[in-house]
């Protein structure tokens, strides 16, 4: 048999496994995503490419770059029928990421360094993982573990910058319960701090002006620290007769915030001939209101809401923060045209909705409403 030969891309990122004349396997994605809100709101273009190269037997590098480009208009903070705008059109911008990731294999330990950066006109992100995964029990069983650090650099809107950074620590257990049958139990716990706020929210408070009533905007003000916990089960099982896979998660977490959410999702992977999936899916979403939302400062006593002094409460506007329900549901389809080359494309329908009384959710029309199409190919060699 003819070796395989490596091709450009894979000898440009490790030259050196063109030495041992026959590559490992290697893959390589791309995908485009469109992401549109209804009535023209927010619009996302995303482009991705990933791939993975196996520079031999214990060695792997896998690698992501991504282009965002983000337009439209998005909720300020201020309710509707005032004097300050509801809605606040974006600047458009383009986001660009970059993630590179080598694993090396310690007999039963499988251990990964993971760098990232991702960079828009206002924002800059530099990360680092490490992580291990450990097989037990003949690999019927699997131990993970690791830890991310992420460091931020904001820049606000009136000039300067602020910093945050966030740290991750995780572990999971992942049990082959028999040939057909896999689940797994996750942990995650985070910690954030520094400039946690939305730069481009505000928060309106009726006020008097000269004898005049006027309604007046003001930063949100969040805490400047951050603790979350996230629990996540899930369930894999093939139905040999229906030729199809079940896959549930249900996802548990909570914050100092006071925002508890929970998330279930479902999907059904069903074989349609030897190379055509569809795979139908669902996701139910619900978080209670962070103990600082509001709707306006009105009532409140806080003495020059433009410069809050640490004795003052928090406050944020942001329906992302509000009591909220999320459902989406749609349809992957996957065809393998032959040993290297697969094709795939998803259509989703997103729907997000207030859950509460008034003081614990936006107006209405906050919530947006969406359709997300993705369609990419994947080479194999």
């Amino acid at each position: 048999m003819k070796p395989r030969q490596p091709i450009v891309l894979a000898a440009l990122l490790c030259p050196g496994i063109q030495a041992k004349g026959e590559i490992s396997a290697q893959h390589y994605d791309y995908s485009f995503q469109l992401y549109q809100e209804d009535d023209d709101r927010m619009r996302i273009e995303s482009h991705y490419i990933r791939g993975q190269i196996e520079i031999d037997d214990v060695t792997s590098f896998r690698f992501q770059a991504l282009s965002d480009a983000i337009s439209g208009a998005s909720p300020t903070g201020s309710l509707p029928g005032t004097s300050q705008p509801y809605l606040s059109k974006v600047t458009p911008d383009t986001r660009y990421g970059i993630l590179a990731a080598l694993a090396h294999q310690f007999g039963d330990h499988r251990v990964e360094l993971e760098v990232s950066r991702s960079k828009e006109s206002d924002y800059l992100s530099d990360g680092i993982a490490l992580s291990d995964t450990w097989e037990l029990n003949q690999k019927n069983t699997t131990f993970s573990y690791g830890i991310n650090y992420l460091n931020d650099l904001v820049s606000l809107p009136v000039g300067g910058e602020e910093d945050k950074n966030a740290y991750d620590l995780f572990t999971g257990v992942s049990q082959i319960i028999d040939k057909n049958t896999v689940v797994s139990l996750n942990l995650t716990l985070g910690y954030s701090d520094g400039y946690l706020s939305d730069p481009y929210k505000w928060v309106q408070r009726d006020e008097v002006e000269f004898g005049i009533s006027v309604v007046n905007i003001y930063p949100e003000n969040r805490p400047s620290h951050r603790f979350r916990q996230v629990l996540q089960a899930e369930g894999k099982h093939y139905f040999e007769g229906a030729h199809a896979a079940l896959d549930g998660v249900l996802r548990l977490a909570q914050d100092d915030f006071g925002v508890f959410s929970q998330t279930l999702q479902i999907e059904w992977r069903q074989e349609v001939g030897e190379r055509f999936t569809v795979t139908p899916f669902f996701r139910y979403y619900h978080q209670s209101a962070a103990d600082f939302f509001v709707n306006t400062l009105n009532g409140m006593n806080i003495s020059d809401p433009s410069n809050p002094s640490t004795s003052d409460p928090n406050w944020s506007a942001d329906y992302r923060l509000s009591s909220l329900d999320a459902i989406s549901g749609g349809l992957r389809l996957r065809y393998q045209f032959n040993d290297t080359f697969t094709a795939n494309a998803c259509y989703e329908r997103y729907v997000m909705s207030s859950n509460g009384n008034s003081s614990e959710t936006s107006p209405d029309a906050s919530y947006p409403s969406a359709d997300i199409w993705t369609i990419g190919v994947r080479a194999e060699f």
